[in-house]
Order: structure tokens, then sequence, then C-alpha cells
């Protein structure tokens, strides 16, 4: 498209935080369907639809339900947020400083940088066993330290490279990977339907309503991990573009994936039942299909996750620079990679179970970013449209410098949500105080997380910053903040 193209300066994007002009918003919505389907396109899925089966001890049909709630529940949240990114034209921790003003959005921004470094490290991870398995499939080589360092090393550099390549790079990659994934998922899906022990399968008894709760919780995590970067695959969409079409594009390119993964998963869990003691989230593929079905499989899937650290990766380094690193986004990328290395040298080398630091890890992440989706979601509800220049200017001249560089309503919603969904989490690591509650068992400290921030700054009174000036709309347009379709 030329309008992207203009932006990118071709084969790599130059653009940085400032807002997209509405003569370089090119996108179609219809462009979201291959982004999230890529950004689910990740063999963990197999692991999580089997962890629901042999931790959470739900039957086919309870996995079903998961399976269907958590994209909806997730990606729903993720499709609305995605909406402030064709009303302002920039990316998602960009317009938070009109929520939190110039200083305070470094806090929320902070705690999400952080948490995107577990999210890639774990991607990474997968990636190289990935790599592993096929390595042993085909040529009976044997992972060791040494091995382990090149193909992290392998996978991290080709996250780099793609990522700091930009939107244009990851959109054509999202579209490829999306047609081979599903080709060979419809491969895989066919030969468990002729090779599983189906009245094993359907005869399992079901499990608790608090367990089913919880699981989808542990799927939609995931997901929530995405919300704060919906802007940023959004803002080259035009003012013009459909919310409605933004959400139901965002809800059904990751639900199919998400679905049919989550249940492959609970179905191969019949034939892997150690699955909870597993160091390595991957090889188990290799064991239950047949070599010419896992190999090539697991190297599709490969580029998946590539793609996918690629994306957060890309938001990271838009994160970075709101942060203060004066840096171009390309490069920002590359402390991350160099984070996700370190990290997930010590994940496959010294931690004993990766799927229980795996699981912990998610509900933690879900915890962290449900304090800012309360109080962005609820702000943008009464904000039309951003003032392109005051989110640039870090300075006191700021029309969002609020107080001292502050907002305080904003920062305190932000920040008793987040003791709050604490309170409630219990994981490998630590246990909240309220863990035992209802809300705790059910796995559901982040919602609380979400209501508590959304509630509070929903009464809270607010300063009014100066409001921008409406751009212009040409004949037919509809005006920034509209969400009618």
């Amino acid at each position: 498209m030329p309008a992207e193209q203009t932006a990118a300066d071709g084969a790599v994007e130059t653009r940085g935080l400032e807002p997209v002009p509405d003569g370089e918003r090119g996108g179609r919505v219809r462009e979201l369907v291959p982004t999230w389907v890529a950004a689910n396109i990740s063999v963990l899925l197999l692991t999580m639809g089997a962890g629901l089966v042999i931790f959470n001890e739900l039957n086919i049909w309870q996995v079903l339900v998961v399976a269907v709630a958590a994209p909806v529940v997730s990606y729903g949240l993720v499709g609305l947020i995605s909406i402030a990114g064709k009303r302002g034209g920039a990316p998602g921790m960009a317009l938070s400083r009109a929520v939190f003003g110039q200083r305070g959005n470094l806090f929320p921004g902070a705690l999400i940088w952080v948490a995107r470094w577990g999210w890639e490290t774990i991607n990474a991870v997968s990636g190289a066993y990935a790599v592993l398995t096929v390595l042993d499939l085909l040529f009976g080589v044997k992972a060791n330290t040494a091995l382990i360092v090149v193909t992290l090393l392998l996978f991290v550099g080709c996250t780099f490279v793609v990522s700091g390549l930009g939107i244009n790079a990851l959109r054509v990659c999202s579209t490829w990977s999306t047609y081979l994934f599903g080709a060979f998922s419809v491969l895989v899906l066919g030969y468990l339907v002729f090779t599983t022990d189906w009245s094993a399968v359907l005869g399992k008894p079901a499990g608790s309503t608090a367990m089913m709760v919880a699981g989808i919780g542990t799927i939609a995590a995931g997901g929530i991990s995405w919300v704060p970067s919906g802007p940023d695959f959004t803002r080259y969409l035009p003012r013009t573009a459909s919310a409605k079409g933004v959400v139901g594009a965002t809800i059904g390119g990751a639900g199919v994936v998400v679905l049919p993964m989550v249940l492959m998963g609970a179905v191969m869990a019949v034939g892997t039942p150690d699955l909870a003691s597993a160091q390595d989230p991957v090889s188990f593929i290799g064991e239950l299909l047949p070599t010419w079905i896992a190999a090539p499989y697991l190297l599709i899937a490969l580029l998946g996750m590539l793609l996918i650290n690629s994306m957060s990766m890309y938001s990271a380094g838009f994160t970075a620079q709101t942060l203060g690193i004066k840096v171009p986004r390309a490069w920002a990328v590359s402390v991350n990679a160099v984070i996700s290395l370190v990290f997930g040298f010590l994940l496959m080398v010294v931690a004993t179970s990766f799927f229980g630091s795996f699981i912990s890890f998610l509900t933690l992440l879900a915890v962290a970013f449900s304090a800012w989706i309360g109080v962005f979601g609820v702000d943008m509800l009464r904000r039309t449209s951003y003032d392109g220049p005051a989110l640039l200017d870090t300075t006191r001249t700021s029309a969002y410098w609020y107080r001292g560089g502050f907002a305080w309503q904003a920062m305190t919603a932000w920040a008793l949500a987040l003791v709050m969904g604490t309170l409630f989490t219990k994981v490998d690591w630590f246990t909240g105080p309220l863990a035992g509650t209802w809300i705790g068992e059910n796995g559901l400290g982040w919602v609380a997380g979400i209501l508590t921030s959304a509630a509070l700054y929903a009464v809270l009174p607010r300063d009014a910053a100066p409001a921008p000036a409406e751009p212009e709309p040409a004949d037919g347009r509809e005006p920034a903040g509209t969400l009618s379709s």
C-alpha cells in the first residue's frame, strides 16, 4: 500500500512515537486478521491445552468452553483498546501519556516494558526448543549447553531483524505464516482424529467449575498481554475505519488459532500424562506425531513464534522510547533482545519445570497489565481525540503535563488496582493474602485489577486538559472519536 510504504520509508519503518498523519493512513481493518493469527501461532497453546486436562482436570467439553471464552474475553479487550490507535494514530504507550501524564506514564510504562522481557523470554525459549526438537528428530542431535546458546542466538537475532524492519515486514510475514500454519494444523488435526483413543478423551469426567474459570484466565492471560500493544497495529488505519470491525477482526484472528490449538493440546494430553514435570514444552510433539508431520509442523510453528516475538519487540521499542531511551525504534528493540537472551538461557539451563514457571508468569503478567487496562479503557470512553503535539512534548508546556507531570487520578487508580490484583494472586513464587477467597481460587486477580482501576478512575474527579483541535473531516468521514461502524 503506497501510504504505508511512505510511512515506513520502504522496507524499514522509521516512524517512532509521532502520530501518523491522516494522509499516510492507508491500512485496512481486514489486515488485522493475519496480524492476530500470527500473534498466536505458538506450540505453547498446545501445551496450555494439555495443562487444562492435566492440571485443571477438565474434560474435553469444558476445554471447549475455555477455548471459546478465553479469546473472546482477552482479544475483545485488545480490540477495544486498539480503537485508540485509529483515533490518535500513535502507539499505545504514547497515547497512555494523555491518561497518566508525561511523568506518570513512566510508571505503568516501565512495568509493562519489564513484563515484556518475560514474554519475549518465554517465546525465545519455545523457539529454541522447537529447533532442538527438529534437530533431534531429523539428525539425532541431542541438546547441550553450546547448542542451546546457538539456537537462542539465532532465534533472537532473527526476531531483532524482523521487528526492526517494522510494520510492513510484520504484515507480510504474518500473512504467509498464517497460510502455512493453517495448512499444517489441518494435517495435524486429521492425524489426531484417526489415531486418538476417543473413548479415553470423551470418557474423562468433568472437573470443577472453579478450575474451568481459572483455565479461562490462564489462556486469556496471553491475549491480555497484547492489550497495550493493540493501538500499535491500528495507528495506520484511517479514522473512518469501523470500530466494530477492529474488534471483530481482532477476536476472529486470535480465535481461529486459539480454539483448535487448545483443543488439540487437550487431546494430546491423553498420551502425555508426564507433561506436568517436563522442562521442555515442545519435544512431546515429536513423540506424539510421526516425524514427517512433526518436523515441518515445528518449523512452521517456529516461524510463528518468531513473529510473536517480533511483534512484542516491535511494541517494546515504542515503550522504551516513551521511557526516554533516545534511540530510533529499530534500535530500541535491541535492549529487549539482549535481555531475552540472558533470561532465556537461565530458563533453559537452570529452571527445573518450564510449565510451572510459564503458568506463574502468565498469571503475574495478566495482573500487571490489568490495572493499566481499566484506567486506559475508561479514559477512552471519555475522550474523542488526542493532541498529537502534546503527546510528544515531554516538558511543562505539554497539555498532558497535568500536575507536575502526573495525572493523580489515573496514578491512584492504577496503583491501588495493582495492589488489589496482587492480593488475590497465587503463583509458585508468591501467594497473596486474599488468594484463598473465591476470586483468588478462580484465578480472577486480573479481573479484580481491571474492575478496581476502572471503577476508581471513573469516580475520581478529573482535571481536564486543553482540548485539541479536531481535524477537519472530509466529506462522509466520521469524527475521530466515534465508535460507529
